[in-house]
């Protein structure tokens, strides 16, 4: 898969209203998250229909406490590998909300400004599946390329930004084997 101004190829396109201009164009970090409508559901329209203001708060008990919510992230990748992406790289989506990563020396809040959010159909305690894993291996290293302040080293966890908010991915996502697939993956290209 390619990035071809700002949407990657292949993605099933969904676009989002929950986006604006990055301040300063940078991209140099990825966000991982996990997200299931209902919770523990997979399949269906519920997280398209979140991303795009359409989530009919009456469908299931739990969609009225997201009433009025606008969030978005970039990509979501399903449990069979589908990426849909609702908002082109180079647009901020929202999706880290009030967060922090140390960058270097320094924290950076507002992580929106320079973030990729991809949302892992799944939840904290199922495992993901390995469409997901291949797919998202692919997907950094393709973003890797296209942005060269980003590199394979700066993929963080939701949890990780927001640690008194989050857990997503959660203790589900096996963050040794997405390493060593990433490396393996880019030591072969």
């Amino acid at each position: 898969m390619a990035i071809e101004q700002g949407w990657l190829a292949g993605a099933r396109r969904v676009p989002s209203p929950n986006c604006d201009e990055r301040p300063h164009g940078e991209v140099s970090l990825l966000v991982l998250h996990s997200i299931s409508l209902p919770p523990g559901e997979y399949g269906g329209a519920h997280i398209e229909n979140l991303f795009t203001n359409r989530l009919d708060p009456e469908a299931h008990p739990f969609f009225a406490s997201l009433q009025g919510l606008r969030v978005s992230a970039h990509l979501l990748i399903r449990r069979n590998g589908e990426c849909v992406q609702f908002v082109p790289f180079q647009r901020r989506a929202w999706h880290a909300g009030r967060s922090r990563w140390r960058d270097g020396e320094r924290w950076r809040t507002a992580l929106n400004d320079f973030a990729i959010g991809i949302e892992l159909e799944g939840n904290e305690v199922s495992a993901y599946t390995d469409a997901q894993y291949e797919r998202l291996v692919e997907v950094t290293l393709d973003l890797v390329a296209a942005y060269p302040e980003l590199e394979t080293s700066r993929v963080a966890g939701h949890a990780q930004v927001a640690p008194l908010r989050k857990s997503d991915p959660g203790p589900a996502f096996d963050w040794a084997y997405f390493r060593q697939r990433l490396g393996e993956c880019h030591a072969a290209e």
